[in-house]
């Protein structure tokens, strides 16, 4: 989910045009819009009925834009960005998705959603040789929250698995690093990678940041919160079929030396991804992978103690 401004503008070209509407008519609020973005790239805007919105570009089915009903943007979106490798994001974020217009049925009590596949091109093959069909639906929920659903489907005709990692890219707006914690991962093992991804056992009652942070929490549980006491935000992440959680932030030595991320950007970012990434799925032909992560950003008054964060993690 986390988008490079700077990629967007480079595969976009020039481009304009009038936005589409996909849904919606007259004074009524359009739910979903495919418009133009940057330098013409085609980008599908979905609103809530409360002013929520989101958009999500088809040139890497990259989710740019979360903003909840006050219209406060939710994500953090570098102004750096520049192209990531196969071996550290794959090509998926790198491929232009279509629209599906035939997806599978999902029952959905939102208006608001778009649903993108994404299938191997004859170059695709060549580096990675394996046939597939890759599928995401987004939707915004009526209260704001913004949910993923991917699966991903083994279409090989030679017999053959495969196997893949995934993650969820979620890089979250922060007011202040210093002032977040996160709750959830406490007392769980987990791959350092700042370590050559030796194995350790978290300590502490919370996760809380003074220095650079990349680590994958193994065996994380389904509901994640990441309390902001300047903003007095909590997110919650929901998750399923991703075992695992990623936390990561450059701090101030990497992030200078990192050509796609701001000196400060990471004072006010944070991301914490729903993965498989110690043990990588795999799928025989015909089998299918169903992956789907649900965030949520609720006020609270944790900094007054008015807020458990357990209760928060406990709650439906």
């Amino acid at each position: 989910m986390k988008e490079n401004l700077r990629q967007l503008r480079e595969r976009g070209g020039e481009g304009g045009g009038k936005g589409v509407r996909m849904a919606g008519s007259g004074s009524e609020r359009v739910a979903v819009e495919l418009c133009k973005g940057i330098n013409g790239l085609d980008k599908v805007v979905l609103r809530g009925p409360r002013g929520s919105s989101a958009e999500v570009y088809l040139y890497g089915g990259h989710v740019t834009s979360w903003r909840n009903d006050q219209r406060e943007e939710l994500l953090f979106v570098s102004t750096k960005g520049s192209n990531g490798s196969l071996e550290q994001h794959g090509f998926a974020r790198n491929k232009f998705w279509s629209i599906d217009t035939d997806p599978p049925p999902f029952p959905t009590t939102s208006k608001s959603f778009i649903d993108l596949i994404l299938k191997p091109s004859e170059e695709d093959m060549q580096k990675w040789p394996h046939s597939y069909e890759f599928r995401l639906r987004v939707a915004l929920g009526n209260g704001g929250d913004l949910m993923l659903t991917s699966r991903v489907r083994n279409t090989n005709a030679d017999g053959k698995p495969f196997s893949f990692a995934f993650a969820y890219h979620t890089y979250f707006s922060v007011s202040d690093i210093s002032e977040v914690r996160v709750e959830g991962l406490e007392t769980l093992d987990y791959l350092d990678n700042l370590e050559n991804k030796e194995r350790f056992t978290e300590q502490g009652d919370a996760l809380t940041f003074e220095s650079e942070v990349d680590k994958v929490y193994l065996g994380a549980p389904t509901k994640i919160a990441i309390l902001d006491h300047e903003k007095k935000r909590t997110f919650v992440l929901r998750k399923d079929g991703l075992p695992d959680a990623v936390v990561w932030n450059p701090w101030d030595k990497k992030a200078k030396t990192m050509t796609d991320f701001g000196d400060d950007e990471y004072m006010h970012m944070l991301c914490v991804e729903a993965a498989a990434a110690e043990k990588p799925i795999t799928l025989k032909p015909g089998e299918e992978w169903k992956g789907r992560l649900e965030l949520s950003a609720v006020p609270s008054s944790y900094c007054s103690g008015q807020l458990d964060p357990q209760k928060v993690l406990q709650s439906s």
